[in-house]
């Protein structure tokens, strides 16, 4: 290998070499401290100022991570945080970790990774290793990246070192963290996916090295589309039994005692989160381009994308059984986030049903104590305020609709004053509501 791959080899083994992490979110934030924590001087970038002055001050911005954390990581010195991309000139290695969301017509919108690829080539300097994070469609390193590096007038594998790693952050799983899952890499060349492969092993426990960016890519991919099409089927289960007059919670319960050949996924609201709702679409967009139609991921979207839609839809028929309509009726949503236990709004399908509610004439409301505010995002602004988890709250709305499983929610006497409920995530049958002749409130699956 040439003098630059040895010279930052030498660099990531003594724990010397600077790692610049582009985008302090749920995904860049805790790889930033995971790396200085393993004795590296890392510099975090972002182009929001206030995250930057919330860790300056060792504050959290982000739940699960806890404040002791950033306040001890940025007490010892060896992190810092800035809106100066200037900076990214210091970095012996730059992970990026920026958002991947889909446009207007769920086509892919790379304006992110294009940007943040702008400014690193602006600066590129030889024996530098940039690594990609974000989620995206096969062939994104090598085409997006790799023509804007070289333009610079420096070759991959001999002046500066290209990798893909995909990112596999899950948000408030206290069984697995940064540091103990499994980290896919794939380089551009055998010199790069070395140092990848060198940097990461010095922070997390086991690194699987692959072939190619594009493996590691599409390994990501399959990841999600594996997610997204078994809950659509766990979700077109529920509507088809639910006509049935059959439980399909208690079905899936059945299933899963087999052991081998199942695998439980469970029906909901729709799909939330930074990957599941997004990536597959992707890989359509992207088998498009090469003549091929990824028909079976379509339809599991289509499934998916439909259940807000399918929830409004039985708020109003649960309504009219207790001879209200849903113009003019109190709805309560419970959740706002778009998993139990965490702070994360992301593509949270709880928006798209408040605004359908309100857009059928209700009246909506929310509670979700890990959201006090309603942020406005890219695509929803519902401009709203949590009200109280009480009983006295609940019992103030005509129906409650639950669609976020918040360990907040799960207890009986929050409900005891309340009418009717809307359970979309099979939160009131272990809490012993809404079985025949039960007391409490009447309990409607969705």
């Amino acid at each position: 290998m040439n003098d630059k791959h040895e010279e930052l080899a030498t660099k990531i083994a003594g724990k010397q070499a600077r790692v610049g992490v582009i985008g302090l979110g749920y995904v860049g934030l805790p790889l930033a401290l995971l790396f200085e924590e393993r004795g590296f001087p890392v510099v975090g970038f972002d182009v929001d100022p206030r995250k930057k002055e919330a860790l300056d001050r060792g504050e959290s911005y982000i739940r699960h991570i806890g404040k002791e954390r950033v306040a001890q990581a940025f007490k010892r010195g060896r992190i810092e945080a800035t809106t100066a991309f200037d900076r990214l000139a210091e970095c012996d290695a730059i992970i990026v970790c920026v958002p991947t969301p889909l446009g207007p017509h769920r086509e892919p919108d790379l304006s992110y990774v294009r940007n943040t690829a702008e400014e690193i080539a602006k600066r590129l300097r030889p024996g530098q290793l940039v690594v990609l994070e974000s989620t995206t469609y096969p062939g994104t390193t090598r085409e997006e990246l790799l023509p804007r590096f070289e333009a610079r007038g420096m070759q991959c594998g001999r002046d500066f070192f290209l990798a893909f790693s995909p990112e596999r952050e899950d948000p408030g799983n206290r069984s697995f963290n940064t540091q103990t899952i499994p980290k896919v890499v794939g380089g551009l060349d055998k010199a790069s996916l070395e140092v990848a492969v060198a940097l990461y092993s010095a922070a997390i426990q086991t690194v699987v090295p692959v072939s190619s960016p594009e493996v590691a890519e599409a390994a990501k991919i399959l990841e999600n589309v594996f997610r997204a099409v078994n809950i659509a089927l766990a979700n077109e289960m529920k509507v088809v039994l639910d006509q049935m007059g059959i439980n399909v919670w208690e079905v899936i319960e059945a299933a899963k005692t087999k052991p081998f050949g199942f695998m439980p996924f469970y029906p909901g609201p729709g799909l939330g989160g930074h990957c599941i709702p997004l990536d597959p679409f992707y890989l359509t967009w992207k088998a498009a381009e090469h003549g091929t139609w990824a028909r079976f991921i379509e339809l599991a979207g289509e499934i998916n994308t439909a259940m807000p839609a399918h929830v409004v839809e039985r708020t109003a028929r649960a309504l009219n059984g207790h001879a209200r309509s849903l113009k003019g009726s109190k709805v309560l949503v419970l959740g706002l986030s778009y998993k139990a236990d965490i702070d994360d709004d992301r593509e949270s399908p709880s928006f798209e049903i408040i605004e359908r509610l309100r857009a059928a004439g209700a009246e909506v409301a929310y509670c979700d104590p890990y959201i006090p505010v309603a942020k406005a995002g890219r695509e929803h602004d519902i401009g709203l305020a949590s009200v109280p988890c009480t009983a006295d709250e609940f019992a103030r709305h005509d129906v409650l609709l639950v669609s976020t499983a918040h360990s907040d929610f799960k207890h009986a006497a929050l409900y005891a004053k309340a009418k009717l409920v809307v359970d979309t995530r099979n939160l009131m049958a272990p809490l012993g509501l809404g079985a025949p002749g039960a007391s409490g409130p009447e309990v409607v699956r969705a």
